[in-house]
């Protein structure tokens, strides 16, 4: 075999991927014998079979698990080439498209992707807030460049990538002036009974803080939960309940939100990861957030 027909491995892949000739004719909008036909003519070619019919069943081979690892590999290279070629036309700004938790600090976001506008390159951003799971699924498929989370990669999530810890600080409890009269005395013991204003069950900060105050014994009358941590701090400045957020921001929340400082607890850690693809080609901005994050907002 002197060369490949990659038109021929691409219907291969995708008949892989979504499990069958049915399927992949569906999400191609190609005939089934016209995809039968062409792996059969890229079996020719390999002269091996890449598949064995087990009843209705299409499984692969020795030689086809083989073939679609290097296929795998070709055509997340080809997106990879794809996305930078689209975000970086020539004589334009490089543009680098980030996925933010939903459950970070919006200060803290900001912070971390403020020094990639002062680079000695110009940036475009392009953000977007959501779940990390669905935030995981489009760096998978090349849709992001990175994801800011409060957790790395969980073991579960097949995604091609390295996670990096940019910083973490502790958490401090907020509320109005009202709320926050007489809890600096006695903290954390005078959080017990208080309304509370918390983050998501499923994120890290939260499973930290719910530790913390099981440790010390300490229940609080949780009021609401919120997955967006600014929309969380503008119920807390409205009085419905104190609320958690990282130390590190601390004068700006008191400043943003009129609000009062009543206790840090030091062993709730807030962290925040920056999650990137395996590429070959890195984004000129990323490097500089990375290595930047801790000065210019955790003040490592």
């Amino acid at each position: 075999m002197d060369w490949l027909n990659f038109h021929h491995l691409h219907y291969f892949w995708v008949v892989v991927r979504e499990g069958s000739i049915a399927a992949a004719s569906r999400r191609l909008h190609v005939g089934r014998p016209s995809i039968s036909s062409q792996l059969k003519a890229l079996e020719t070619s390999i002269g091996r079979p890449l598949f064995e019919r087990r009843g209705r069943v299409l499984e692969l081979t020795e030689t086809g698990q083989m073939v679609h690892g290097y296929a795998d590999e070709i055509f997340r290279l080809g997106r990879e080439l794809s996305g930078v070629l689209r975000d970086r036309p020539t004589g334009r700004p490089a543009v680098l498209r980030v996925g933010i938790a939903d459950v970070l600090a919006k200060l803290v976001s900001f912070g971390l992707l403020d020094v990639a506008l002062r680079g000695p390159e110009p940036v475009v951003l392009r953000c977007r807030e959501e779940p990390p799971t669905k935030l995981f699924a489009q760096l998978a498929i090349h849709e992001l460049d990175l994801v800011l989370c409060d957790h790395p990669l969980p073991p579960n999530i097949d995604v091609r990538a390295r996670a990096e810890l940019l910083g973490e600080s502790s958490v401090t409890v907020f509320g109005t002036p009202e709320l926050a009269e007489g809890r600096e005395a006695d903290f954390p013991r005078s959080l017990d009974g208080a309304p509370f204003l918390m983050p998501p069950r499923e994120s890290a900060v939260r499973r930290a803080l719910e530790a913390c105050l099981d440790d010390e014994e300490i229940v609080v009358d949780i009021v609401s939960e919120f997955d967006d941590s600014a929309l969380m701090k503008t119920f807390g400045r409205a009085g419905h309940g104190l609320f958690p957020a990282p130390t590190c921001v601390r004068e700006n929340v008191e400043e943003q939100y009129g609000v009062r400082a009543i206790g840090e607890l030091a062993t709730v850690r807030d962290q925040v990861w920056a999650i990137t693809p395996e590429r070959r080609h890195e984004h000129p901005a990323l490097r500089r957030i990375v290595e930047l994050a801790g000065e210019s907002v955790f003040g490592a």
